[in-house]
């Protein structure tokens, strides 16, 4: 689970000033209305990981960039490794049912 630290939204509207873009475009981008983007931008909305690459791809900076400066802090390396291994489970047993309802 990602935790939020704050969000950093000085710096997300300059981010989007510098490309001529608005909080609207980031949020339809991101797939969120633009009444979760600011509920997002005030920290009364967790942001998820999708929604963090998607910023990251808009504003040209990395996902991690992105995501520290939404206030989104990782998972730690064991959680990291647990997250990995659940989803290859998840991967082998889509494919399990793949093969099974052909």
């Amino acid at each position: 689970m990602l935790m939020a630290l704050f969000f950093d939204a000085a710096w997300y509207d300059q981010r989007l000033v510098e490309r001529g873009l608005t909080r609207g475009i980031l949020a339809a981008v991101a797939g969120m209305s633009e009444g979760d983007l600011a509920l997002a931008f005030k920290d009364q909305r967790e942001l998820s990981m999708r929604e963090i690459n998607a910023f990251a791809e808009l504003l040209g900076v990395s996902a991690a960039e992105a995501a520290s400066r939404a206030g989104v802090r990782p998972a730690p390396p064991g959680d990291r490794d647990r997250i990995a291994a659940l989803e290859a489970r998840v991967a082998a047993l889509e494919a399990e049912l793949a093969r099974l309802t052909r």
